[in-house]
């Protein structure tokens, strides 16, 4: 395309702990297996800061572009690509897998995996993230929108969209443990912002929901949020008192429970909410983990009522594709309702940083508009 510039603008790590800085770098050539993206959003993380300060260790090799998953346009596909086309709008996802190996799988632009082979592809290959221009992808992780449904028909936005970013992790967990319309789900804790996702994740997948936290005011937060969006939903809030028995008692209150997903960050490692949730469940009920988990769980409880419990890592690629054919249906809640972007230019990552950390919970997400 004439109007691609030879040169362009990212924002670099020079080695953890360090700030980051923009830096012009020359525009990429789109080999086979790849695809040049114009970055219209990219999503920041709650953590991202804490990534890049050195807080949270992650395995990551410097110096690196920034980044997380993003909206885009094709600039450029490569020779190979047969459906993608200059102006497409994209989504670019984060999870990079290896093609030759299932085990490679590392988040790009936050961690290279712990693998041989992940470090490989993260260190050599698929390196630099999106918080730049432009970003040079691999062809899988350029996954196609239907723009005039999405945007023309639906309504949505770049700057809403990006919020698949939250809403993809719980649908990965979800998907694991087969979650059906109809069944009761408990998401412990939910005031988060993956776990916020996850209840109208849920929603959509015609789940009922009880919602677990400790703040009691972002749980009605919560609830009055996901109905305005979606006002069919069948949501409960339990507030966790830390009380392992009388918590467990308040969600046996709501009927049968069917499944759990637990989405805690490291904080919320030790406590209870998780053991109440699992006592409550049926016999044969399920328990998907996709957070930190410092209590042991797998106990005579666990083993008397034959539960099911599945660690999950983020998602499946096909669980992506599944779940964009959700938002294109019309399945969730559509504009603000759906979420409120807080956007930030690339040359603001400090003040990006500090508001992905404060703005958390349901519908809420910052991202950087390039």
């Amino acid at each position: 395309m004439s109007d691609i510039p030879t040169s362009y603008q990212a924002l670099v790590l020079d080695r953890v702990g360090s700030p980051l800085r923009l830096e012009q770098r020359t525009m990429p050539k789109a080999d086979p297996g790849s695809v040049i993206v114009r970055i219209l959003e990219s999503s920041v993380l709650s953590y991202q800061g804490d990534i890049y300060n050195g807080k949270r260790r992650y395995p990551l090799t410097t110096p690196i572009v920034g980044g997380c998953s993003a909206v885009g346009r094709v600039a450029v596909a490569g020779p190979d690509a047969t459906i993608l086309a200059p102006g497409q709008l994209v989504w670019v996802d984060c999870v990079v897998r290896g093609r030759d190996d299932q085990n490679a799988i590392y988040l790009w632009g936050i961690h290279e995996g712990s693998s041989p082979s992940s470090q490989k592809l993260g260190r050599e290959i698929w390196h630099d993230g999106t918080f730049a221009e432009f970003a040079k992808v691999p062809l899988e992780n350029c996954i196609p929108l239907n723009e005039g449904k999405l945007c023309n028909e639906l309504g949505y936005t770049a700057r809403e969209i990006i919020y698949l970013s939250h809403l993809l992790v719980p649908f990965g967990g979800l998907r694991s443990i087969d979650l059906k319309a109809g069944e009761t789900l408990v998401v412990c804790p939910s005031t988060g912002g993956f776990s916020g996702a996850a209840v109208q994740v849920a929603v959509a997948m015609g789940a009922k929901v009880i919602a677990m936290g400790r703040n009691g005011t972002e749980l009605a937060r919560l609830k009055t949020f996901v109905i305005k969006g979606t006002p069919w939903a069948n949501i409960e809030t339990v507030k966790i008192t830390g009380d392992e028995a009388a918590d467990t008692a308040s969600l046996k209150a709501f009927g049968t429970i069917d499944a759990v997903i637990d989405l805690s960050p490291p904080a919320a490692a030790q406590g209870t909410h998780l053991l109440s949730a699992m006592a409550a469940l049926r016999r044969g009920g399920r328990i998907s983990v996709m957070g930190s988990v410092g209590q042991p769980i797998v106990g005579w409880n666990f083993l008397q009522y034959d539960l099911e419990l599945k660690g999950k890592l983020v998602y499946e690629r096909e669980d992506l594709l599944l779940f964009v054919k959700m938002l294109e249906a019309g399945l969730l809640a559509k504009g603000k309702h759906l979420v409120e972007t807080k956007s930030f230019q690339l040359k603001d990552w400090e003040e990006a940083f500090v508001a992905a950390a404060e703005y958390t919970g349901v519908g809420r997400i910052v991202s950087f508009a390039i």
